[in-house]
């Protein structure tokens, strides 16, 4: 597990796609993923997790480590019954070329 604190800098108007820490030349990029939808590997966020990458570097990048980070869970009532949400992140951390 990637060890990384989650700055909260978004894309777009969701969650789903995080830049977690930015430097420079480089950074970490965090996504939502789903075991049971692909993992990590397949999720539709990992697109945007890379294209997010690719802009930040334009003349290509190198993938530092990959793994997952630590997530996120809450709690909610609808009509009475409790539960719990909880969402799994995957890390990529990277420098640009």
């Amino acid at each position: 597990m990637i060890a990384f604190g989650v700055l909260g800098i978004s894309v777009g108007c969701s969650h789903a796609v995080l830049l977690t820490h930015e430097t420079g030349q480089g950074g970490v990029v965090t996504y939502l993923f789903k075991e049971d939808k692909g993992g990590p590997m397949g999720s539709p966020h990992r697109r945007d997790a890379l294209k997010l990458i690719e802009e930040k570097c334009p003349s290509g990048y190198i993938v530092l480590k990959d793994g997952e980070v630590q997530g996120y869970s809450s709690m909610f009532s609808v009509g009475g019954a409790e539960g719990e949400v909880s969402g799994r992140r995957w890390g990529i951390e990277f420098r640009c070329k």
